[in-house]
C-alpha cells in the first residue's frame, strides 16, 4: 500500500503550496507512458518516411516539443495542480526516449 505523503513548497509571494507525493508520481508515471509511445511512434514514422541522421533527431525533437505542447494544453491554465513545474515536465525523460 502506498503512502500518501505530502510535500510543501513555497512560492515567491510567501504562498505555500501542499503536493499529494502519490498524485505527482501517478501524473509522472501517465506523462512517461505518453512519452515512451510518443517516442517510439515517432522513431518508426522517421524510419518509414526515411529521416536518417541529424534529420530524424530533430523530427525527435520537435515531437518532443509537440508532446509537451499538447500535455499544457490538456492541464489548461491550471497546471500547476498536476506538475510542479513546467520545465521538468520537458526535460525529465528527454534523453530516455532517445534509448526507445
Amino acid at each position: 500500500m502506498a503512502s500518501s505523503r505530502v510535500k510543501t513548497r513555497e512560492t515567491k509571494t510567501g504562498e505555500i503550496i501542499a503536493y499529494s507525493e502519490a498524485a505527482i508520481r501517478n501524473n509522472a508515471s501517465a506523462v512517461e507512458y505518453c512519452r515512451t509511445s510518443m517516442a517510439a511512434l515517432s522513431g518508426s514514422t522517421a524510419g518509414v518516411i526515411g529521416l536518417t541522421g541529424i534529420v530524424g533527431f530533430l523530427f525527435y525533437v520537435l515531437a518532443v516539443l509537440g508532446m509537451w505542447c499538447m500535455l499544457l494544453l490538456k492541464s489548461g491554465s491550471n497546471w500547476q495542480k498536476y506538475f510542479i513545474s513546467r520545465k521538468s515536465l520537458l526535460t525529465n525523460g528527454f534523453l530516455g526516449g532517445l534509448c526507445t
